[in-house]
């Protein structure tokens, strides 16, 4: 398993201890993205659009980085290509 060090120094100056843990957690997301190999913006860009569009809770699985892009495949086939 690999380790990663993220903004070790800028974790000093955050306002309380709830703040570094939500900064914890989206760093988390971030590269996890990345080391699956995903952009994290766009990775993260669908994923919250998906679920304030009313993802299902039972489906959450399918939105994990590692999960993400065979959704997105599996979509694009389903509804075929654009309408022009």
């Amino acid at each position: 398993m690999r380790t990663i060090a993220v903004t070790r120094k800028n974790f000093l100056f955050l306002s309380s201890d709830e703040g570094g843990l939500r900064a914890a957690h989206i760093y988390t997301v971030v590269e996890t993205a990345r080391l699956n190999g995903l952009n994290p913006q766009a990775y993260l860009a669908d994923v919250i659009d998906r679920m304030a569009k009313g993802w299902p809770r039972s489906r959450l699985a399918e939105l994990l980085p590692w999960n993400w892009s065979a959704t997105k495949t599996i979509e694009a086939t389903a509804t075929g290509p654009p309408a022009d």
